[in-house]
């Protein structure tokens, strides 16, 4: 049988007291109040065994000590955000950061940005890390609340009055062209779900490396059934190129798994390469040849701009963060005879 909650309104009432003085004590609000109740509502506290509600203490308190990551539920994901590659890697990293400040993590799995507002003030929020939304979005964010927050890779024209932590996208899609440049490659598919915003300066970069003739774009579906009927229906034209360059390893990984179930070797008869140096590449078969951006320092810096920002400092308003290229087995190198 389980054993009843004991209630703030049960302390007082047995103690003779308000429920306001209990609830003072509980959340360490003192001065106005004897040492001798101070001292008879802890010694109760314990004695009944009450549960403190952690959401009712932080709330209480000017400082909540809550950090919440926000996170897009783009359709591309299909309801399954936290599986994607890339999400999963950065909320871990976030979280060992936030956990290292003293700080508590809640995250938020939604795709409209008015509920960033309620879900940041319900909890009384110190900052925010928002993953995934769109230039309008932040700007809305940005005029409808006062709490510090950080965008964890956003597009900007100018980000005005908005923190944008993002890494060089075009670089790595720069390094992945010279790469495929010197092992030989001249016809390289870049392969995205979009040609705007961050996927659009990966293909940017890796064209401007190889010389733009060199190159061609493949928009996909967002679904993955839909994907699958698509690489089914376009396998030839595909097949046309030396070589292929994901904007993210989740494609690239995947595409990888549908060609090698068409009996297409990776890399003997296409290479690939991928974006972000997600876990999944040192687990596909080849290991995944990729552009690594490094989640750690990403995650350090999220949480040490959002600390500046609650202390009044100013923060740049674009920070870019390098990136590296990692070889590994994905690609072939390509011997002119």
């Amino acid at each position: 049988m389980c054993k009843e909650r004991v209630r703030i309104s049960d302390i007082a009432e047995e103690l003779g007291l308000s429920t306001a003085t209990v609830s003072n004590v509980i959340h360490g609000k003192t001065k106005k109040i004897s040492d001798e109740t101070v001292k008879r509502v802890q010694e109760l506290l314990e004695k009944r065994g009450y549960i403190p509600s952690m959401a009712g203490i932080l709330l209480a308190q000017n400082n909540s000590r809550i950090i919440g990551v926000v996170i897009n539920d783009h359709e591309k994901y299909e309801g399954h955000v936290l599986e994607d590659g890339f999400i999963s890697s950065a909320v871990n990293a976030l979280s060992k950061e936030i956990s290292q400040a003293n700080y508590f993590m809640m995250i938020k799995i939604t795709a409209q940005w008015n509920e960033i507002v309620r879900f940041a003030s319900m909890w009384n929020m110190e900052g925010l890390v928002i993953i995934g939304f769109c230039e309008q979005d932040y700007r809305k964010l940005r005029e409808s609340m006062h709490i510090p927050f950080v965008v964890y890779d956003g597009y900007f024209k100018e980000a005005q009055k908005i923190c944008n932590l993002t890494i060089d996208n075009y670089g790595g899609g720069y390094q992945a062209g010279e790469y495929l440049a010197s092992m030989g490659h001249t016809k390289v598919l870049c392969l995205s779900d979009n040609f705007i915003c961050v996927d659009s300066e990966r293909m940017e970069g890796c064209a401007a490396a190889m010389g733009d003739s060199s190159v061609s774009f493949m928009q996909i579906p967002f679904r993955k059934e839909e994907r699958m009927r698509f690489y089914q229906k376009r396998l030839q034209e595909i097949l046309e190129y030396s070589a292929v360059f994901a904007v993210s390893d989740f494609y690239a990984v995947e595409l990888m798994h549908y060609l090698q179930e068409k009996r297409i070797q990776v890399p003997e008869d296409i290479s690939i390469v991928g974006f972000d140096d997600s876990p999944v590449c040192r687990y596909s078969v080849p290991e995944l040849t990729t552009v690594r951006q490094d989640v750690s320092l990403r995650a350090k810096k999220a949480i040490s701009i959002l600390q500046s920002l609650k202390n009044g400092s100013e923060e740049p308003l674009t920070i870019n963060l390098p990136v590296s290229f990692v070889e590994r087995q994905s690609v072939k190198k390509i011997i002119k005879g």
